[in-house]
């Protein structure tokens, strides 16, 4: 089978003020990890905030009864990766913030477009 050095996800226009747009990323991640493909979830733009402790938790997709906190640590526990841009940190005025457990890297731009750019790599973007 030929299968993809790595999923690397996107959130851009993934934010807390659209928690129906919030839920799918979050299940595609932990789809792909949980078939042992490496997973790498980028947060820019206003999704970054989603990384403030206890703004994922307040949040639900229509249907479902999970937080997109819950969605977010599923995916983090099949092995998906969270990046923060610290650009965009700054702009949503984040730099100082401690962020969730779950976030462990720092990334932006750059490290999102080396994944693009890899032939070996998929991307997604919300």
């Amino acid at each position: 089978m030929n299968t993809a050095s790595g999923i690397a996800i996107l959130l851009w226009a993934s934010e807390p003020e659209a928690p129906h747009r919030l839920a799918t990323p979050f299940f595609h991640a932990a789809a792909a990890a949980a078939l042992d493909v490496p997973v790498e979830i980028y947060f820019t733009a206003r999704s970054v905030r989603l990384l403030q402790p206890g703004v994922a938790r307040a949040l639900h997709a229509a249907a479902h009864e999970k937080s997109i906190y819950d969605a977010m640590r599923e995916a983090a526990a099949h092995g998906a990766v969270f990046y923060a841009c610290t650009d965009a940190l700054q702009a949503n005025g984040l730099g100082a913030t401690v962020l969730i457990p779950e976030c462990t890297r720092r990334g932006g731009a750059v490290q999102f477009m080396a994944r693009a750019s890899d032939l070996s790599w998929r991307t997604l973007v919300f």
